[in-house]
């Protein structure tokens, strides 16, 4: 069960079919099918559990990156970490670094910071395992009801 406590998370969603889809300021971007990670943080009330309600929900309003191309991919799984230290950054770069690895959309996700991108895209499911060995504190998971 997904705490209410603040803490960094990514965010695994399977696209089925490649598309091309208007990402707010960063304009028309091309997904192609495949598993997207996608590396956030939840700070604000209801702490992960409700960040990550809400990017399971599929109606919402896009205010985040994320949110539209959420919009076509399902999420099947979270990883995540509880505390008030941010780690979507550097969780970014450990993804980068996971075999597979390439980066979709320059600067999705990352706008509020200097990052390449938060979202990463991998032909199949990237491994929790090697993502959590990469990073400097315990990662749990969650799995989705798909």
């Amino acid at each position: 069960m997904i705490p209410k406590e603040p803490g960094s998370y990514v965010l695994i969603m399977e696209l089925p079919t490649s598309v091309t889809i208007r990402v707010g300021h960063l304009g028309r971007l091309r997904f192609v099918r495949g598993w997207y990670a996608y590396a956030g943080s939840a700070c604000g009330p209801g702490g992960l559990k409700a960040r990550l309600r809400r990017h399971r929900r599929a109606a919402k309003s896009k205010h985040w990156h994320v949110d539209y191309l959420r919009a076509y991919a399902q999420p099947t799984s979270v990883w995540y970490s509880v505390g008030l230290q941010r780690r979507e950054c550097s969780w970014a770069e450990a993804l980068s670094e996971l075999s597979g690895a390439s980066m979709p959309a320059p600067r999705f996700g990352a706008s509020d910071c200097r990052c390449a991108a938060h979202l990463f895209h991998f032909p199949t499911s990237p491994a929790k395992s090697d993502f959590a060995s990469s990073v400097d504190v315990p990662v749990l998971e969650e799995v989705f009801d798909v």
